[in-house]
């Protein structure tokens, strides 16, 4: 498959046919400023050794997943801004995959889950790697047929009715995400740049019951009701406003 518009949104993009881990293909590349700009990426659909959040294991049959990792430096974002760009980058594929799936409801479980409906349609994961170097790979169940996916609360673009346009798809996701990236470093801040209010209104866990698995093992139980200024989730539970820089999260069902 060709990837015309991925290619010209792209600093540089490398289609490979199969790779262990295209986050670590990239890492092995940071150090090459020249060869390896700002918003180089590279792809495939066949990753036998992806990684998850918590170092889970991130397998997809071949064929059936997009995996995909793109390369930002990012010198002029805010030390303390960063932390932001795992959720531009799950607003940005939001919006990409909302584009090819009009008629159904897709959103962000914070900090960057891409859900359509309650289910995850992508996952991922950002690492900061060298001093100004954010590699963000991204996992996106794009053919996988029901039997194929992973657990009952995943989703596909063929479960959902849908034929992603892989070129499209990334090219969108790529141009949001740069966009992102370049409005952090011209306005200093999250606030000022609109991205707060964009992942807000984008994020489906704002509003919510939530369940909170911390660092530790310890969990809160309480209403999610917005994002600091740095990212975090905002939690209230026993009349106190609990952040959350970190921490697997649960929606749960209202009765």
């Amino acid at each position: 498959m060709s990837f015309p518009h991925s290619t010209a949104a792209a600093a540089r993009l490398d289609v490979v046919a199969s790779t262990g881990s295209t986050n670590a293909d990239l890492r092995a590349h940071a150090g090459d400023a020249e060869g390896w700009p700002h918003l180089s990426a590279i792809l495939t659909e066949d990753q036998v050794a992806g990684r998850g959040r918590l170092d889970r294991i991130w397998t997809a049959p071949a064929g059936s997943a997009l995996a995909l990792s793109v390369l930002l430096r990012v010198p002029r974002v805010p030390l303390a801004e960063r932390g932001w760009i795992p959720l531009a980058a799950g607003l940005a594929m939001a919006d990409a995959i909302a584009a090819q799936l009009p008629e159904r409801s897709v959103g962000v479980k914070w900090p960057n889950d891409v859900l359509v409906g309650d289910r995850k349609i992508c996952g991922i994961l950002a690492e900061a790697t060298g001093a100004d170097v954010v590699i963000v790979g991204s996992g996106v169940n794009t053919a996988m047929t029901a039997e194929q996916l992973p657990v009952e609360t995943a989703t596909s673009f063929a479960v959902e009715g849908g034929q992603a346009d892989l070129d499209l798809l990334v090219a969108g996701y790529l141009a949001r995400l740069d966009g992102w990236i370049e409005a952090l470093s011209e306005h200093g801040s999250a606030v000022a740049s609109g991205l707060r209010d964009a992942v807000a209104a984008r994020c489906d866990t704002l509003g919510r019951t939530v369940r909170v698995m911390l660092p530790g093992g310890a969990e809160l139980i309480g209403e999610a009701t917005g994002l600091g200024a740095d990212g975090c989730l905002i939690v209230s539970a026993d009349a106190t406003e609990h952040r959350i820089a970190a921490g697997d999260i649960v929606h749960l069902r209202l009765a």
